[in-house]
């Protein structure tokens, strides 16, 4: 697949929604330090719930869940706009779930012929590009500040990443053969990765958040595309529903066994692995080349930018299950475990937290 740097965007100039415009007295109206907001936009923000942010100044109640002005915006022309097409593949998950993992893993596999994991040693893409080039986001990358992109160029099948809840995405993806991969992470080790995660790339100008305050606003919800609960069981309900559409896996399972994901997650794609794939060895190669040690030490993910203006290296910091351990308190390990218990308990699915 070509990297997302090639796809052309088309500024839209029918929806005063997402232009960044004046407002009535000449003066420009700025949210949260990043952008100058239009007055129509400006009036639906003030109309949603909000709550204190995490790296911005607020988060607003949208469509269900949480998320912040710019996300908005794009998600409103992602909906209005994207098209599915046959044989897309869309990757899902709550941030801090092993997205850029996900990402590797599922580009690597898909585009096996034209890059041969084997012997790519020095020209294969993942060596030179974040998996966030390779496969980019709908609401950071593509239709970024309502951008429209022109997505006529991309190579099939198109794939694509997004953290917006099933609810949300469903009208987009209704085309028959489209293929959503989510990836779910403990809730324990998904609120530490995204409690470190957001205070390192948070601007100077908002406060760290502390682990106390972070955790409270986790189990109320109040997190960047959550509730977590919510989230999660949207796509595990649709991939008991529909197990043709959505595969749902488990970060602890990937990290306990590669390799057999890796397969489930071909045949899913409908490009299973050849006996004379597996005999050459190329499940053991896709699962070397993505490895969390092999990317964070890649010169790519130590300097580069490919989300916004956040550094990689951010994006790699344990990668471990249970880490959680090290920072939760027995009263918050009760209060999150009596949340999950209560929101989760009875629909079947289930996490190991070691």
């Amino acid at each position: 697949m070509p990297s997302s740097s090639i796809i052309k965007t088309i500024p839209i100039m029918a929806i005063p929604n997402f232009k960044l415009e004046l407002l009535k007295d000449g003066e420009p109206k700025r949210q949260e330090g990043e952008e100058v907001l239009s007055y129509e936009f400006q009036e639906m923000l003030e109309s949603l719930p909000k709550e204190r942010g995490w790296r911005t100044r607020y988060l607003y109640l949208f469509q269900g869940f949480w998320c912040q002005s710019k996300e908005i915006q794009a998600i409103m022309s992602f909906q209005k706009h994207f098209k599915s097409l046959q044989n897309d593949v869309v990757l899902a998950t709550i941030p801090k779930s092993g997205t850029t993992w996900l990402k590797a893993l599922t580009y690597t596999v898909l585009n096996r012929n034209r890059f041969d994991p084997v012997s790519s040693t020095t020209d294969h893409p993942l060596l030179t590009s974040n998996p966030h080039d390779l496969v980019p986001f709908f609401e950071y990358k593509l239709y970024a500040n309502g951008d429209v992109p022109d997505l006529s160029g991309l190579a099939t099948p198109r794939t694509f990443a997004t953290h917006v809840p099933f609810g949300s995405l469903k009208a987009s993806i209704e085309e028959p053969g489209v293929k959503v991969v989510y990836l779910c992470r403990n809730p324990f080790d998904t609120f530490i990765s995204s409690w470190h995660y957001i205070n390192n790339i948070k601007s100077e100008s908002m406060s760290p958040v502390s682990l106390e305050e972070g955790f409270d606003l986790y189990c109320r919800g109040v997190i960047g595309f959550g509730p977590f609960w919510e989230h999660m069981l949207g796509y595990w309900k649709e991939s008991l529903r529909t197990p043709e559409k959505v595969l749902f896996l488990l970060y602890e399972d990937l990290k306990q066994d590669v390799e057999s994901n890796l397969k489930k997650l071909a045949s899913f794609l409908g490009v299973p692995f050849t006996e004379e794939e597996e005999a050459k060895g190329v499940v053991h190669a896709i699962s070397d080349l993505c490895s969390f040690e092999n990317l964070k030490k890649l010169e790519v993910n130590k300097s580069s930018k490919s989300i916004k203006n956040f550094e990689n290296r951010h994006l790699f910091r344990k990668g471990e299950v249970s880490d959680w351990i090290n920072y939760l308190s027995p009263p918050q390990v009760e209060r999150l475990s009596a949340l999950v218990d209560d929101k989760l308990g009875g629909s079947g699915l289930a996490f190991r937290y070691s």
